[in-house]
């Protein structure tokens, strides 16, 4: 059984008391490189975890004697965050920039998004995982994770956000490949919206609109987009194999590293933070979670916003059951999913 700390929202000012609750100071040392995994938000989205908040954590990793950067990888889909150059200006113009919180801001897999080292997992679908090179080459990463709803995923949380969000451009393209959503042409009313977001250039508006499979790299982003109900994935055993694919690319990053996860329960929407923000939160905010248990985070996690809606709210939203990746995690000696809630 695992501990995981919990903060309620109204008391958000006493973060730094939790991590010591903990344990920051056992998994970070002096001159560890740390890299804090977060996500800058997609242009116009605001349900991101913001750089003020994060600022102390950064004063706290500094005043350990440990060595912090900020970072993330680029993304597959079409957006400003599929290269490093477009990527840190976005990241910038949401104040993610060393004058404001004294340290670095790092694209992890370089400039391109093809900066990574292959590590050795032999597991059930990837003999090896692309992490990127950055975050391999980190000494501690803190995972800092705003769990909210994923179209494909169920939940983004701490495992996510180290499978999908450490991978390189390539791990995430292996990800996400076996998926391919259905499409209702008749739904469609020549908006163009999808066309503009779809990350493998699969759809054309003729109109109505057409999707090539051989080009559609699963992202989910035309789902997303679309505001007619055009996309859809269904349930089904090829979903699940995604959310296996993430906790395997979570393990290979996770493998032989030092590693501390918070999850923000803030600003909770069915989607993630790769589009801007279309819907109000599915619920007021919870609070905020810490552990050396990705597994027992996200479990607490997904059990605490079902305690505070009194049902399953996140799977009826987006039609995945998220459990699937922290099942498959614990399996693979991730961690527990049976933990005891600890408020400090």
């Amino acid at each position: 059984m695992s501990d995981v700390y919990f903060l309620e929202s109204e008391n958000a000012r006493e973060l730094l008391g939790l991590l010591d609750a903990a344990g920051i100071a056992l998994a970070i040392k002096q001159n560890d490189f740390t890299a804090i995994k977060i996500h800058f938000g997609e242009k116009g989205n605001i349900g991101y975890i913001k750089p003020e908040t994060i600022k102390p954590v950064i004063q706290k990793i500094r005043a350990i004697g440990a060595i912090p950067f900020v970072t993330d990888a680029n993304t597959i889909y079409r957006g400003q965050r599929t290269d490093a150059v477009h990527h840190l200006m976005l990241a910038a113009e949401h104040n993610f920039h060393p004058k404001f919180l004294g340290c670095p801001v790092v694209i992890a897999d370089g400039l391109r998004g093809n900066n990574y080292v292959e590590v050795e997992a032999n597991l059930k679908h990837f003999k090896k995982i692309k992490v990127a090179e950055a975050i391999y080459n980190a000494d501690v990463i803190l995972s800092i994770a705003h769990f909210k709803g994923h179209g494909l995923c169920g939940i983004g949380g701490a495992i996510k956000n180290m499978g999908m969000g450490c991978a390189a451009r390539a791990g995430k393209y292996e990800q996400h490949n076996s998926i391919v959503p259905k499409v209702k042409t008749e739904l469609c009313t020549a908006c163009g919206a999808c066309v503009k977001w779809c990350g493998g250039g699969a759809l054309e508006l003729c109109p109505p609109i057409h999707l090539d499979p051989s080009k559609c790299i699963g992202c989910g982003q035309c789902i997303l987009a679309c505001n007619y109900k055009v996309f859809s994935l269904p349930w089904n055993e090829e979903a699940a194999v995604v959310q296996e694919k993430v906790a395997e690319y979570a393990a290979g990053v996770l493998k032989n590293k030092k590693a501390f996860f918070i999850n923000f329960l803030t600003f909770i929407t069915s989607q993630c933070d790769c589009f801007k923000t279309i819907a109000k939160p599915l619920m007021p905010d919870i609070g905020i979670l810490a552990s050396q248990d990705p597994v027992a985070i996200d479990q607490a996690s997904i059990d605490l916003v079902t305690k505070h809606t009194g049902h399953d709210i996140l799977k009826e939203k987006t039609g995945m059951d998220g459990r699937r990746q922290i099942e498959y995690a614990e399996k693979l000696g991730l961690g527990s999913r049976k933990y005891k809630l600890i408020a400090p």
